[in-house]
């Protein structure tokens, strides 16, 4: 270190000046330091001399912070450094601080030097986030938020929210009252609001209120007015809530009330209706179990008389009457439990690969008992080879069903003809018969439950067959569809996808 060191550098460096002061030599070597600016770096008396200034300054900013030192020193005048940006210094510990620096050059002999004087900031800046933290959350408030004078009432500030809400500027709002938005409201009635936060007689005010906005258009508020302050200067801080969804709500609510009310209505003519059908239910279920086992008793008590060997064939009539009979209920039983498990979600689908010949086999076969006189089925040829991929108990129900009524609502000596074509997805598989028709007034109607034609209504049936048929297929992702003339008879098709060849 050369003489400097004792001439000038203890002379500069007054240990009286609270602010650190560091002295930096052309090549940014520190040459000397006072104790504020040791205790500020956390330094021992003379550790930092003859050592590098970048030790004093975070890694991250110091190639651009020794460009502005060079072309500081190359200028020569004092000023500070790096005003509008935020500077770092780095302890010997790693820690950082935000801190400001003044600059001032000078020479001895043909020597340049620089002083640094340092001040640590960290208090300042704390200060500074707390209060930008607290203007954000009330410049950023959803709410809207005014700041006015108790006296003249005129507008101190208001918040983003207030402004976007009523479509004026800052500037405009600094020439307004608080009585210009608000159309409604008296000064008189104003000052009688507010009067209670005189001398603190209440801390808060909450009263609803309307605003207009500079478009004319108006909105309700609620307001939470209190005491504050600006420096010496009383303010009032008013706090508004837009309650235009609140007032839409209750508006919503009040509807809501009667839409119930009316739905209330609906459903008790619903009951009312679902009660006639219950009875209409009872009254069908009575009818369709009473034929036939009155039938089955006859039957049954005829078989005690024929006791001879030679009247064998009427005991065979009786025993076919009983079997056809005790199928036509357990038809009816079935469909009651399908349509049971289909209303309360439990039915479980069972997919499998079956050949499609053997089902319709036993199918004609089953249904030959239900035949009048001189009716016959005429099964489709040629289906070998046909293989479904699809529930078979519920293609059998199906299939059942419709040939079933084919039967029954087809005259004597008819035919009963099931036909197997092509769909672009799977296969069809049509019932034809040559009987009564559906009327046209009663065709919209027939998947209906418990909905029954009205040229059949002395037929016996429940109404519920092809309703289920249809739920079933729809759940498996097939079709029902139909076709009927009235007088000429009808066609039933299901279509049944995901059929393999």
């Amino acid at each position: 270190m050369e003489l400097f060191e004792e001439n000038v550098v203890l002379g500069m460096l007054s240990e009286v000046v609270s602010e650190g002061i560091l002295i930096v030599d052309a090549d940014q070597k520190i040459v000397g330091s006072n104790s504020a600016a040791n205790q500020l770096f956390g330094y021992s008396k003379r550790e930092l001399e003859g050592r590098p200034m970048d030790i004093l300054i975070p890694r991250r900013v110091r190639s651009g912070h020794r460009k502005d030192v060079d072309t500081f020193i190359g200028t020569g005048r004092a000023r500070p450094m790096g005003p509008g940006l935020d500077l770092w210094g780095l302890r010997k510990d790693g820690d950082e601080f935000p801190l400001e620096i003044s600059l001032n050059p000078f020479k001895i002999g043909d020597k340049k030097y620089v002083m640094a004087l340092i001040v640590d900031v960290s208090e300042r800046k704390k200060a500074e986030q707390t209060i930008s933290y607290w203007y954000r959350i009330f410049d950023e408030s959803l709410n809207e938020i005014y700041v006015f004078d108790p006296e003249n009432l005129l507008l101190v500030n208001v918040n983003r929210g207030a402004q976007a809400n009523l479509g004026y500027t800052m500037e405009e709002l600094h020439r307004m009252t608080v009585l210009d938005i608000k159309p409604d409201m008296t000064e008189g009635e104003f000052r009688k609001l507010i009067a209670p936060l005189s001398g603190n007689k209440s801390k808060k005010v909450v009263f609803e209120s309307i605003h207009q906005r500079k478009d004319g258009s108006r909105y309700p508020v609620e307001l939470h007015l209190q005491n504050s302050s600006i420096g010496k200067r009383k303010v009032l801080v008013s706090i508004g809530l837009d309650i235009t969804e609140r007032r839409t709500y209750t508006q919503q609510l009040e509807n809501k009330v009667e839409e119930r009310t009316a739905q209330l209505r609906e459903a008790l003519k619903a009951e009312k209706k679902l009660n006639e059908l219950k009875t209409k239910f009872l009254s069908m279920v009575s009818h369709e179990f009473k034929t036939p086992l009155a039938s089955i008793l006859t039957s049954t008590s005829l078989l005690g008389r024929y006791t001879r060997a030679d009247q064998q064939e009427r005991r065979d009539k009786h025993i076919e009457t009983i079997k056809s009979k005790v199928k036509y209920l357990d038809n009816i039983l079935s469909d009651f439990l399908s349509m049971e498990r289909l209303e309360s979600g439990v039915e479980n689908y069972t997919i499998g690969r079956f050949e499609l010949e053997p089902l319709i086999d036993e199918l004609v076969h089953d249904s030959t008992g239900q035949l009048k006189a001189g009716q016959s089925i005429r099964p489709p040829s040629d289906l070998k080879g046909i293989v479904l991929e699809f529930d078979q108990k519920i293609l059998a129900l199906s299939l059942s069903n419709l040939v079933n009524n084919a039967i029954k609502y087809s005259p004597e000596q008819t035919e009963i003809i099931i036909g197997v074509t092509p769909w672009d997805k799977g296969i069809q598989i049509e019932v034809s018969d040559r009987g009564l028709g559906i009327p046209l007034e009663d065709q919209p109607f027939i998947f209906q439950r418990y909905y029954r034609a009205s040229n059949v209504l002395t037929v016996q049936g429940t109404g519920i067959g092809l309703n289920i048929v249809q739920q079933h297929l729809h759940n498996l992702g097939g079709e029902l569809s139909f076709e009927s003339r009235p007088g000429e008879g009808s066609t039933f098709r299901l279509k049944i996808p995901h059929n393999i060849t």
